[in-house]
């Protein structure tokens, strides 16, 4: 490797460790859900409260940080510097974690909702610089694929997160213990918040660039005058916000799913929750080759192998954690059809789109009509085919923005607060009219809307290439 890729490579391994955070926090709280709701009597409705004041604060940051730079004149970030931005988003969320001590202490779910808030409103800003950054710094060829490594980095967090916070509060599972102190909530968050200091002093002394050139071409303006001028990136909004929510609603639910339909305790979900967002790592490094500066028969070869390594990371994680992997040996059948569909997209994120949105839809439809265990791996199975769609969206949604990318980038960042909205909506259905096994057609509706947007911005296909995730 020449000193220049070195150089390349070091800032760019130091901006992961923030997509690694953002996936540990994200699925952690698929936990915190059946702790909270069990220890203070909530409603299903009333659990996703945890959902939606976590992704709700990205919409809430992204609105302060665009009034702000119209206040200013332009975009902070430019004034502010890159790496300050990303050391103060996780100043943020460490002072977020704090409020983890006096709600837990106090068995207080506003101080709890309130600390998540502010975890995510700090995560916000971090959102903001590390995407356009993953994808800037190296060969711009190769950005997506970058940003799809960074979020093989996020899913390794989503992975082990469940698995840690649960050891924390109920200790190993094989101990039988159900009992559940929210005491127990406080060590592992303020461990996570001091992790959040150490990296912001990491970011303020690293190499990370505290710029990033524009590459926009004057002479390719279109005369537009707002990025909502554009039909791809109003769709692409959408499509995000539903891509969120329907990512983070599937997994938000399903500890209530199988507590009533297998009768399973809480400290039993936790590696199933950790097998959904291992799902993402999965399918996420299946992408993830094309990062590498090496050859095509290489890449192949990564392709089919990074897969099972990322499963095999999940097996590891939870048999340190005391579980009982055998029950997910299974689970390689859908490693490999997952492999068998990757190759089909042939790297299109329109086709991509559409083909696992109609893969979601089939598990999500196999989830709702079957019964025990065929039912939880179809419901963790639509994790797989989570895995490409933020970047595929994202990428179509901001091809031929020109001028206007940045901008349309915030807006789409925005929509996160869909892990919110549409978990509580799950919820509140679940509640008072379906049931929570029937409220998974909600998730359907979703992934009809992003084949429909896949389906519109399929001649986007030829000026794209796929490759991050959220």
């Amino acid at each position: 490797m020449s000193s220049s890729k070195k150089s390349a490579s070091a800032p760019f391994i130091t901006l992961v460790v923030v997509f690694f955070f953002w996936g540990f926090v994200a699925a952690s709280n698929d936990i915190l859900i059946p702790v909270f709701k069990s220890a203070l009597n909530l409603s299903q409705l009333e659990s996703q409260m945890i959902s939606f004041a976590f992704y709700v604060a990205y919409t809430v940051g992204s609105l302060l940080y665009f009034i702000i730079s119209k206040i200013k004149g332009g975009d902070i970030l430019n004034s502010l510097g890159y790496r300050n931005g990303l050391a103060l988003g996780l100043t943020i969320s460490a002072a977020g974690t704090l409020l983890f001590i006096p709600a837990a202490n106090t068995g207080s779910f506003e101080l709890l909702i309130s600390g998540l808030f502010i975890v995510g409103l700090g995560f916000s800003l971090q959102q903001t610089a590390a995407n356009p950054l993953a994808i800037s710094m190296g060969d711009p060829s190769k950005g997506s694929q970058r940003l799809s490594l960074a979020g093989g980095i996020n899913n390794v967090g989503t992975t082990i997160g469940p698995v840690i916070v649960s050891f924390a509060i109920f200790g190993s599972a094989s101990s039988g213990n159900t009992t559940m102190d929210l005491k127990s909530v406080q060590i592992p968050y303020l461990v996570l918040g001091a992790a959040f200091l150490l990296a912001a002093i990491l970011f303020k002394l690293s190499s990370v660039p505290d710029k990033i050139e524009s590459t926009f071409d004057a002479s390719k303006d279109d005369g537009k005058t707002s990025p909502l001028q554009y039909p791809q990136l109003v769709l692409g909004m959408i499509a995000i916000f539903l891509y969120v929510g329907v990512e983070v609603s599937t997994a938000s639910n399903l500890p209530e799913f199988m507590k009533q339909t297998l009768g399973m305790e809480s400290n039993s979900v936790a590696p199933y929750i950790s097998l959904f967002w291992g799902s993402l790592m999965i399918g996420r490094w299946t992408s993830a080759a094309g990062a590498f500066d090496i050859s095509t028969k290489a890449k192949n070869a990564l392709n089919l192998i990074l897969p099972f390594i990322a499963f095999g990371i999940f097996l590891l994680v939870n048999f340190i954690g005391g579980s009982d992997i055998s029950v997910f040996y299974m689970y390689i059948a859908m490693v490999a059809l997952l492999i068998i569909v990757d190759k089909l997209c042939g790297g299109k994120p329109a086709k991509q789109l559409l083909i696992y949105s109609f893969c979601a839809i089939a598990a999500l439809m196999t989830g709702i009509f079957s019964t025990g265990m065929t039912s939880v791996y179809a419901f963790v199975s639509v994790g797989l085919f989570c895995s490409t769609l933020w970047p595929c969206i994202f990428t179509l949604a901001i091809t031929g923005l020109g001028r206007h990318t940045n901008e349309g980038s915030s807006f789409l960042i925005m929509m996160i607060m869909g892990g919110g909205i549409i978990s509580m909506l799950q919820g509140y259905l679940a509640d008072n009219f379906l049931g929570i096994q029937q409220s998974y057609w909600v998730g359907i509706v979703c992934f009809a809307y992003l084949a429909f947007y896949a389906w519109k911005t399929r001649h986007l296909d030829a000026a794209t290439t796929s490759g991050a995730g959220h």
